[in-house]
């Protein structure tokens, strides 16, 4: 027993640590940058739907991927479509519920 080499493993899984670090996150890419937008349009509420949230709230630069430029853009298309009433401020339910 004492002879016996033992490899040191992670606490999750029963892999040595140097498996541990195969996993490299990718980098998300600018949807805007890659088609080269110039503009974003507050009309185009089909495109607007995939930056907003289930609640109606808009998703931030780390998990939409977007730049900095853009992500302020297209916050400022979002509140346009919202004033305009083509994007909801908030979820059906939760207007609901709040009169309730």
């Amino acid at each position: 027993m004492a002879n016996e080499r033992t490899t040191r493993t992670d606490s999750s899984t029963s892999r040595p640590r140097s498996y541990r670090r195969g996993y490299q996150p990718r980098r998300k890419v600018c949807a805007f940058c890659a088609d080269r937008a110039k503009v974003i349009n507050w009309k185009e509420t089909d495109g607007l739907r995939r930056f907003v949230t289930e609640g109606g709230n808009i998703r931030s630069r780390r998990k939409t991927g977007t730049c900095a430029r853009h992500q302020r853009r297209l916050a400022v298309a979002v509140k346009r479509a919202r004033h305009m009433a083509l994007l909801p401020f908030t979820l059906e339910q939760v207007r609901i519920m709040s009169k309730g």
